[in-house]
């Protein structure tokens, strides 16, 4: 078989499975509502009930449209970070990024009887959290970048990274240590990873600085290739290994910054989903790889929220528990089974 048809034939079946599942997921939740009546309010159509149709317009949408852009954006994160490093075990939270916001909504609520009344009353916004968690993400990006100029090695950009990520979470620890039953729950709360409650403005954001992330990775496919023998057999082949290398840092951070400003950290999807895609597709070609990563780490992130959702209950879990719990099989089955990964 032609394998260029063959990805076709895999693009389009998924595709059309995530379509499915973006409409099995408006449909689940606490209150029911017909097949129909779905359908009419995605259309703008009459509607029997008008409160129907604010839940899947205000609700329900918002949160399937942040399940795929944080799906496809850590995903396509932790395809660069194992390409970058050739560490199939390499994550888009290496970096330190999502630490670094972390300490900034750390800061934000469990330093909040430090920061005065006028910053207290944002310290449970949305807004609020995702300034503070994007500022963390920045410093930290801004000093990894830093190391980048200085540091030639690639690998100590990754230790340097993970350093980052261990210092941030003592001075979370000490912060905590000192904080109040209530700030350490909300802290909690946020660090559970959440894809609801964002408004229209908010998923604006999002997208914006998703599709900027995204927009910087199509300049580097083919030296993206180039890297996967190794940084020597890539200058050897003309690329320019340095600009590569920031390239790829700054879309990572751009993408893990936002999503964990706006979502809170979530884990494993982006360690698994690339490798998960490679056995699929049994391809290591990065102009195949980043959609086919992008529109799986969708189809697995809507997924897992559907399961959050615990369909006709109030309740709904935490998304960063069912991630965790679909992630760390798959990485235990690849290790086990000992599957080629391509690197």
């Amino acid at each position: 078989m032609n394998p260029t048809k063959s990805y076709k034939n895999t693009f389009t079946l998924l595709i059309i499975t995530l379509l499915v599942i973006v409409f099995i997921n408006i449909s689940l939740g606490s209150v029911y509502i017909p097949l129909k009546q779905i359908f009419l309010s995605l259309l703008d159509g009459l509607v029997e009930k008008e409160s129907w149709k604010a839940i899947i317009l205000n609700y329900r949408l918002p949160k399937a449209i942040t399940a795929i852009i944080v799906g496809s954006g850590l995903s396509i994160s932790g395809l660069l970070m194992q390409t970058l490093f050739r560490n199939p075990l390499a994550g888009p939270f290496v970096l330190g990024i999502s630490s670094g916001a972390s300490l900034g909504v750390a800061i934000l609520i469990l330093g909040a009887a430090f920061l005065g009344a006028n910053i207290t009353a944002y310290a449970f916004t949305n807004w609020g959290q995702a300034i503070a968690a994007s500022v963390g993400a920045f410093l930290v990006l801004s000093a990894v970048m830093l190391a980048a100029i200085k540091v030639r090695n690639t690998m100590s950009i990754l230790i340097i990274g993970l350093m980052f990520g261990s210092l941030t979470a003592a001075v979370i620890s000490v912060l905590a240590y000192f904080s109040s039953a209530n700030q350490l729950q909300q802290y909690l709360f946020w660090s559970f990873g959440s894809l609801g409650n964002l408004s229209w403005n908010e998923i604006s954001a999002l997208s914006v600085t998703f599709f900027i992330g995204i927009s910087l990775v199509i300049f580097i496919i083919k030296p993206l290739n180039s890297l996967l023998l190794g940084e020597n057999y890539a200058k050897s082949m003309g690329v320019n290994v340095k600009r590569t290398r920031n390239i790829t840092l700054i879309s990572t951070s751009l993408l893990t910054g936002v999503i964990t400003a706006f979502s809170g950290p979530i884990a494993f999807i982006g360690l698994a989903v690339p490798h998960l895609t490679k056995l699929l597709f049994n391809t290591s070609n990065h102009k195949i790889l980043i959609p086919a990563v992008a529109i799986s780490g969708a189809i697995i992130m809507l997924i897992c929220d559907s399961i959050a959702q615990l369909p006709n209950s109030e309740y709904t879990l935490p998304i960063n528990a069912i991630t965790s719990l679909f992630g760390a099989p798959i990485i235990i089955w690849l290790l086990v089974r000992k599957r080629k990964i391509y690197y």
